[in-house]
């Protein structure tokens, strides 16, 4: 069966690789705060030229905010998404000295350590997946493994290789056939496995949640995965407070190794709300952390 390609797949990459080695060359040799000052023109550039991604984030911030978002916010908004992905570098580079972290939800994690079971990790495009890596500081030995379709961000992701080839993240791609043979096999490891769960890949069954106070529609997908392989689910986010803050949160959300088969459909729409509810914490905590830069509410017309 066909499936529509949905809009934020079909969205070519934005990005200037030459552009990327020189953001990169400035923070390494210059340091943080010179490559901050950067970001300023290039978000800029981003708020007078990315029409459709600027209407979605004045969309979104007059949700998150209770008020008609104006252009300054989505100026701050385009800021924070430069600033997380240049702060990258710095986490490839193991200079988590330079952040102030604060994680929340650490016994948690600890506890899952412990008993030597892998977990899911459930996120959203929000706030900076590498600060979570600052997890493997207080737990030495926890692997981390991410889920992700890597194509509409290969010039990033390949500037970024180039830091620190050692450290790169592990990555275990979406939309290959073995794909989820590789994620059981991690989670058999003992792995957390990161994934995205709030974007959908094409026309996959959605199920309507609130958020932010409107209905969204949340892809099933993800959820019926952790449903069919036994595996808790755990929210994640590393959110970004401005300036050298971040805050990485773990909220548990669903045990499905402990949902008998006939009672697995409600677990998974219950696992959906408390996943949602999470995440509207995160978006009203931090908005500026919301990075899907295109229309994700069915009412994104206003």
């Amino acid at each position: 069966m066909h499936q529509r390609t949905p809009h934020w797949k079909s969205r070519p990459e934005r990005s200037n690789r030459l552009a990327l080695g020189v953001i990169c060359w400035i923070a390494l040799r210059l340091g943080r705060r010179v490559a901050r000052l950067v970001l300023w023109p290039v978000a800029a550039y981003f708020l007078l030229f990315g029409g459709t991604s600027r209407r979605a984030s004045l969309d979104y911030l007059s949700r998150a905010l209770g008020r008609r978002a104006r252009w300054r916010d989505a100026w701050q908004h385009i800021f924070s998404f430069s600033a997380t992905i240049l702060d990258r570098i710095y986490f490839l580079k193991d200079r988590f000295d330079l952040f102030d972290i604060e994680i929340e939800g650490e016994p948690l994690m600890q506890a899952r350590w412990q008993s030597g079971r892998g977990a899911m990790l459930f996120g959203a495009h929000l706030g900076s997946f590498e600060a979570i890596r600052a997890l493997g500081r207080r737990i030495p030995g926890q692997r981390i493994a991410l889920t992700m379709y890597e194509d509409n961000a290969r010039k990033v992701n390949a500037t970024l290789d180039a830091v620190n080839p050692a450290n790169r993240p592990e990555i275990i791609p979406l939309g290959h056939v073995d794909t989820m043979l590789r994620v059981k096999d991690a989670l058999d490891d003992g792995a957390l496995v990161g994934l995205l769960a709030d974007r959908s890949l094409g026309d996959e069954e959605t199920r309507p949640v609130t958020l932010l106070g409107e209905t969204a529609q949340l892809p099933v997908g993800a959820f019926r995965i952790a449903a069919m392989m036994r595996q808790q689910v755990i929210f994640m986010a590393g959110l970004y407070l401005g300036g050298h803050r971040y805050r990485i949160r773990f909220v548990p959300i669903m045990d499905f190794g402990e949902v008998a088969r006939e009672d697995r459909n409600r677990a998974i729409d219950a696992a959906m709300h408390a996943y949602a509810q999470a995440l509207d914490e995160c978006l009203r905590q931090a908005p500026m952390n919301w990075f899907n830069f295109f229309p994700y509410w069915p009412s994104d017309s206003r």
